[in-house]
């Protein structure tokens, strides 16, 4: 890199790389890299341009705080800028960093405060006269997104102060999934036949993206506080002081954190919290030491993009050495082949891991992964670890190259693959595996909710081939249920009639059970209120299903696709025969037409839950969606109403109170 031409190339290619990798990250919450190798890009960049000063541009990564706020939400400016942290995973210049601190200011005893490094959502709440007014992600560090709505629903975060309050202030800090939550979670959308999220931080932040605060309430978020921006009425000389204050004010704050006065206490600390850090209720990805005093703060001042008086110890992803027994090809659902290596059991992290993902073939060619190879897992906030490394110096000559089957491994049909991507399906419809996952996912309480109709169950009635494609367990008999085994009368009897039951389920319960790619409950619900029936939805044109509340093209891509499939058609022509409710049923449960043709949206506390107000709305005609718009025609408004009640006023929505909600339903009004 000693040529100018050379590092200019060099430079725009990273700048590139950075950009792309920001907007994953802070755009779609699915960051494709580490934070080691993003760590790693944006170094090598500082590097060359501090070789290089006449190459610095404006636009520059290392010239502004990273991240751009998201268009869909209103923006809020922080009274004071969000910084971002210099950050290290070595303990030599995290030395380094408290010694520079000591030449600086040779005269002062310097304090540093060493705290956890939550991996979630950076958070600005304010508060004016002790209560919640807004609260912001961190976005480009000058304004972030509004996400007041949102973080009004996480029970962590007061809405009121404890006094004495500040006239106004400004509190930094992070929202986060805990973990048991975010196990829970994973558990229930497994047993939906949903995809899991990958980690505790990407379903945070992918939650703060939700329109629909109910829907964020249900994944149960929490925070934790560590600062303060702006402060109006009250002086705080400390940051030992501000957590005091934070936690008098009712803020949850860190449990513990450490006080160090020299390099080596420094060092201790952060190794210290290091061995208890998987204690704690969240993820945590590092250390942050900061200086207590904040007239310090003021001396040591800053750079264009973070505090001279703080950095981040980021720890080492924990990784472990074990050897690949096995690998095996999971089918799913979909008919997506899956490599999964089976492992000698190792601790990871806290706990035991015996399998690791593999991805699919084009990663195992790339890593060149064998059977009976000695590999490095990484669990860094996974569910599934990954394979990160071959050692292959430890190669003893005995190891097997693996190949992807060219057939399916369940039914043994020619697998094949899709043009621009490196996976390979199964496309048998009768393919025992994906009929089992998709009949579970079928059955699932959240689905069609058939009773007695669990894995087991499944498992034997598509092994004995008594059911090759769903529609077929409304032909289950009890002569053909008695050849399961531990199936007695009471059982068959109980399952016989939670299938017959399952007819009667609304139709949103039906759309989601089909299992149709990228159609949660959610969607199945917004699907089931726009077109009433199956065979509306059915027969629906692209443009018709993007009109669809939170329906965008890649969406209704997979609906058309789903439905012109011709296994797919006979499917729902089964269904049809064996009259489960096509949308009919729900017509008939209306109770009356008051509502009929409207669109409603829901704001605030009501005095009966959110679901059983949206259930007479339905009944009554109504539509209800999460989504505000120039379509709706009315807002329901309760007690602690947001942003939405504004969005109203500007749209020329109607709005209506709860008293005269139910004025309309009893026909007062």
């Amino acid at each position: 890199m000693e040529k100018l031409h050379d590092a200019e190339r060099r430079i725009e290619d990273l700048r590139r790389e950075i950009a792309e990798h920001d907007r994953k990250y802070y755009l779609e919450a699915a960051p494709s890299i580490t934070d080691q190798e993003y760590d790693a890009l944006y170094r090598e960049l500082g590097e060359l341009e501090s070789k290089y000063p006449q190459l610095i541009t404006p636009e520059s990564p290392t010239q502004r705080v990273s991240g751009s706020p998201l268009d869909v939400f209103h923006q809020i400016s922080h009274r004071t800028p969000m910084l971002s942290l210099d950050n290290t995973y070595s303990k030599e210049e995290l030395a380094e960093f408290f010694r520079r601190l000591q030449r600086l200011l040779p005269k002062s005893v310097i304090d540093a405060v060493i705290e956890p490094k939550v991996d979630g959502v950076a958070l600005s709440v304010f508060y004016r006269r002790g209560f919640l007014e807004y609260a912001a992600t961190r976005g480009n560090g000058v304004a972030g997104d509004d996400v007041t709505q949102n973080i009004r629903t996480i029970r962590a975060v007061p809405l009121r102060l404890q006094d004495p309050a500040p006239e106004e202030v400004e509190i930094r800090g992070e929202v986060f999934l805990p973990k048991k939550a975010f196990a829970a979670l994973n558990a229930e959308r497994k047993q939906a036949g949903e995809p899991l999220f990958a980690n505790p931080r990407n379903t945070a932040a992918g939650s703060l993206k939700q329109l629909d605060p109910a829907l964020v309430r249900k994944r149960h978020l929490s925070a934790i506080f560590y600062g303060l921006g702006h402060i109006l009425g009250q002086e705080v000389a400390t940051h030992r002081e501000s957590l005091q204050h934070l936690k008098h004010w009712g803020l949850p704050t860190h449990s513990r954190v450490w006080v160090a006065r020299s390099v080596e206490e420094v060092v201790q600390a952060v190794e210290d919290l290091g061995r208890v850090r998987h204690d704690f209720p969240f993820e945590t990805d590092g250390a942050v030491v900061k200086v207590d005093r904040h007239d310090l703060r003021e001396d040591l001042g800053y750079t264009s993009k973070a505090p001279r008086w703080a950095i981040a110890f980021k720890y080492e992803p924990e990784r472990a050495e074990t050897r690949i027994l096995l690998i095996e090809v999971q089918v799913g659902r979909s008919g997506k082949l899956t490599p999964v290596a089976n492992l000698e059991p190792v601790l990871v992290s806290g706990t035991t891991v015996s399998r690791a993902t593999l991805h699919n073939g084009e990663e195992i060619k790339r890593k060149d992964v064998r059977v009976g190879d000695v590999v490095r897992i990484e669990k860094a906030g996974e569910i599934i670890p990954a394979v990160v490394e071959v050692l292959k110096d430890r190669r003893t000559g005995v190891e097997e190259i693996f190949e992807m089957p060219t057939h399916c491994p369940s039914c043994g049909q020619a697998v094949v693959g899709v043009q621009g991507q490196v996976d390979v399906r199964c496309v048998n419809p009768e393919c025992p595996e994906q009929v089992r996952r998709r009949l579970e996912h079928f059955a699932h309480k959240g689905a069609l909710d058939i009773e007695g109709l669990g894995e087991v169950v499944v498992g034997q009635l598509v092994q004995k081939g008594l059911v090759r494609r769903i529609d077929q367990i409304y032909e289950l008999s009890e002569g053909k249920l008695a050849q399961l085994e531990r199936m007695g009368r009471k059982s068959i009897s109980n399952l016989l009639n939670g299938i017959e039951a399952s007819k009667r389920q609304p139709l949103w319960r039906l759309i989601f059970g089909l299992g149709i790619l990228h159609v949660g409950s959610t969607a199945a619900r917004e699907l089931a209120n726009f077109f009433g029936t199956m065979d509306a939805l059915a027969n629906a044109s692209l443009e018709q299903l993007c009109r669809v509340p939170n329906t965008g093209e890649v969406v209704a891509s997979s609906i058309s696709d789903w439905f012109q499939n011709e296994n797919n058609r006979s499917l729902i022509a089964g269904l049809k025969r064996h009259d489960l409710n096509f949308g009919e049923s729900d017509a008939s449960e209306t109770s009356s037409n008051k509502l009929q043709g409207t669109a409603w949206v829901i704001t605030g506390t009501l005095g009966k839950p959110r679901g059983e107000i949206e259930q007479i709305i339905r009944r009554n005609g109504g539509r209800v969606s999460g989504n505000l718009s120039r379509k709706t025609d009315y807002l329901l408004v309760g007690n602690e109403a947001g942003s939405k009640l504004e969005k109203a006023n500007k749209l020329g929505v109607k709005i209506i109170d709860e008293m005269n909600f139910w004025k309309m339903i009893e026909g007062k009004s």
